[in-house]
């Protein structure tokens, strides 16, 4: 394995997702322009995947990179992280850290799991700041301010449930793409993956689903937010600057 070179490519990778992290989060950009940037990161991830040989994948130790929530109880980016661990190629559980507050840990190879993380502070921000916009319309106006606590938790959940179906699209296109160099990466990491995860021997379960109150109207109003997120996976040259256009047209609510 030719160590330098990998870890350069590694490098390099990293760079790019700080780069882009200040470009969205850090700078307040709107969550398509986020998201477009989580598309952008994972071209980048595969351009760097095709750069290194077999040998040097199966070579590759596997890590944990954990995401803390700073929150005890469930949260509505639970019913996404399955999907931006799938579209990774990693695994992910959760946790409770010593304060009793629930983490994600996500276990893969680190480019994978550097991606990962990324994604999951992208989508973390893009629902709340949703949901900021949405307190501020009409149509959340007219929930009496006993509902509003289950308003806001039902457009949460709407918008993840939306951006989760929508990373599920965006990684079978990716396979097809990668599948299409017949390498088979997809199933050679996925191999190296779950091979390395069952070695851990953890006594993971998994948890019952809780009866939970939903606004059908606010759940509605977070599934078209998620919905208009525009993600484009072909994103331009890498050397493009700047943050991806803002394209989204915003609904009407009421």
């Amino acid at each position: 394995m030719d160590q330098p070179r990998n870890l350069a490519a590694l490098d390099k990778l990293k760079m790019r997702i700080q780069a882009l992290r200040a470009k969205t989060i850090g700078n307040g950009c709107t969550e398509d322009e986020a998201l477009s940037a989580a598309a952008k990161v994972a071209e980048l991830l595969d351009r760097y995947d095709l750069s290194l040989t077999d040998i040097d994948i199966r070579e590759a130790p596997c890590e944990r990179r954990t995401y803390e929530t700073h929150r005890k109880k469930r949260i509505p980016l639970d019913d996404c992280i399955g999907a931006v661990a799938h579209f990774c190629d990693c695994r992910v559980w959760r946790e409770k850290n010593q304060a009793g507050e629930s983490r994600y840990v996500f276990f893969g190879l680190r480019s994978d799991i550097e991606v990962a993380h990324y994604l999951t502070e992208l989508i973390d921000a893009a629902v709340r700041s949703e949901l900021g916009r949405y307190k501020t319309t009409p149509g959340y106006g007219r929930f009496r301010h006993n509902e509003r606590h289950m308003a806001n938790a039902s457009f949460a959940l709407g918008m993840v449930a939306s951006i989760a179906d929508k990373l599920t699209a965006m990684k079978a296109g990716r396979d097809e793409v990668n599948q299409g160099t017949g390498r088979g990466l997809v199933v050679l990491k996925a191999s190296i993956v779950d091979a390395e995860f069952g070695k851990l021997d953890l006594n993971l379960r998994t948890p019952r689903g809780a009866g939970r109150m939903v606004s059908l109207t606010a759940y509605e109003a977070g599934g078209v937010a998620g919905a208009s997120l525009a993600i484009n996976p072909a994103i331009g040259a890498e050397t493009n600057s700047g943050p991806p256009k803002r394209s989204r047209q915003r609904p009407a609510q009421g």
